[in-house]
């Protein structure tokens, strides 16, 4: 019987030629993908925080650490640590760092300090898929995700609470100064006067800070009613809706915010917002995107602590006219969650809008197409609903699901983005904005001219 043979196998045996990265991975690979991309992007304003005159270790290069990043958030890295170890244990991510491993304390550093910077790719990846023909701007889809804060709801504390904890915790400061007076008078009296007195007790100094931090949720809350307040005057003309002191114009300064109105005191940028998904209320962000119809580009992205869409429209189209040099999409739909006659009204004349007036089950009977003239005194609500009931209505907004719905998919299902690393509203909205960067970025990749870039 002759003898089976296998292929050699050696682990310990040293490699005869150096080896290349460029040779570990097959050609048309992602990551050789966002390294030649990166390698187009103008990120002259990252170099310029490096200058070399402090000295020391020299950094790494912006190229390897946009490049990096990219790439973890395309595969659903998003963790540092997560990337930092796997610049050791993957190949991908040890040929897109050159070999090189930023410890997870730069790459954050990097990622925070970079942040307004790295929302600039969001354009220039967006541009290439319009040179590529993705974007057609023909038919756009706007939609809204809810998308965990980087805290706990059981961190947050309600106005009524807050009120209540305030006033307890100034009467047990008081107590506490009183006895630290009567124990320094004893004192005094036993061993005389010289002793410190300038420390203060621990539990004292506890309850202060404790205090100061309830303040300052205190006064953000109340902030907020007086802004909710501004803006229901200015949009209604009418009288301020709120928790209490009502009036007209003039009484702002004095609203309060309502009893069970809440603040978190992780990230008080954060609010409390359904999450339909779990079925259940989470501390969270409510991330916008509008999608192109053509291959599901996002055209523009924000990010918003409102827990509805009503005042979303006009500010989402805003982004998308500033991300398209002012070009403006033909027509655009969203869900009943959008629909707000002023907003309607602030764009209905730059684009042809398609949007919800009122939730639809699937159970509900299909309404008939309109007929006749359109009344003249018929509201935004009463004219917008007759017009997607037309044929054609119904036709384009039926679209909006298949557009826009299969997006936050890919960025939550697929790549698991379900939580916010950062905290406060306008580090989210950067971090938003990368997830989004990347998402175009393997549209771009899989329906464009990829090979040509590779």
């Amino acid at each position: 019987m002759s003898e089976t043979k296998f292929i050699p196998y050696e682990p310990e045996q040293d490699y005869l030629l150096p080896p290349r990265l460029n040779e570990w991975l097959p050609q048309d690979h992602l990551v050789y993908f966002v390294a030649d991309v990166v390698k187009q992007m103008d990120l002259s304003e990252f170099f310029k925080d490096y200058d070399g005159s402090e000295g020391g270790r020299p950094a790494y290069s912006p190229f390897m650490m946009v490049s990096l990043l990219l790439y973890a958030y395309c595969v659903g890295v998003f963790s540092s640590r997560r990337i930092e170890r796997a610049t050791y244990e993957s190949v991908p991510f040890r040929v897109i760092s050159a070999d090189q491993h930023p410890d997870h304390d730069t790459i954050a550093s990097f990622r925070k300090r970079h942040l307004k910077r790295m929302e600039g790719l969001f354009t220039e990846v967006l541009r290439l898929c319009r040179e590529a023909g993705l974007v057609k701007l023909g038919h756009i889809a706007l939609d809204g995700t809810k998308v965990h804060a980087n805290a706990s709801k059981h961190k947050a504390m309600s106005y009524q609470r807050i009120v209540k904890k305030e006033r307890e915790l100034e009467w047990q400061i008081e107590r506490l100064f009183e006895a630290a007076e009567k124990v320094d008078a004893e004192e005094d009296a036993e061993y005389g006067v010289g002793v410190r007195g300038d420390e203060l007790p621990e539990e004292l100094r506890f309850k202060r800070l404790r205090l100061e931090r309830i303040r300052e949720a205190k006064a953000a809350l109340e902030q907020r009613a007086r802004e909710k307040a501004e803006r229901e005057e200015q949009e209604k003309g009418g009288r301020p809706k709120g928790g209490g002191n009502r009036g007209g114009r003039g009484k702002v300064k004095d609203m309060k915010p309502k009893p069970k109105a809440q603040y978190n005191f992780t990230d008080g940028d954060s609010r409390i917002m359904v999450d339909k998904s779990i079925n259940s209320f989470q501390q969270s962000y409510n991330c916008q995107a509008a999608v192109d119809e053509e291959a599901q580009i996002i055209v523009a992205a924000d990010v918003s602590n409102e827990a509805n869409d009503k005042r979303q429209l006009v500010a989402m189209v805003d982004r998308v006219k500033e991300q398209t040099a002012g070009q403006m999409p033909k027509r655009l739909s969203a869900d009943e969650g959008y629909f707000s006659s002023k907003q309607i009204e602030a764009v209905e004349k730059m684009i042809d809008l398609y949007i919800a007036t009122a939730g639809r089950k699937h159970t509900d009977e299909e309404q008939l197409s309109a007929r006749g003239r359109i009344p003249a005194d018929a509201s935004k609500k009463e004219r917008m609903a007759r017009k997607l009931r037309t044929e054609r209505g119904k036709r384009i907004y039926g679209k909006r699901k298949e557009i826009v719905e299969p997006v936050f998919g890919q960025i939550k299902e697929a790549r698991g983005f379900r939580q916010f690393l950062l905290r406060g509203l306008e580090n989210v909205t950067g971090e938003w904005k990368l997830v989004c960067t990347t998402h175009n970025l393997l549209k771009l990749f899989r329906n464009g001219p990829s090979r040509s870039l590779c």
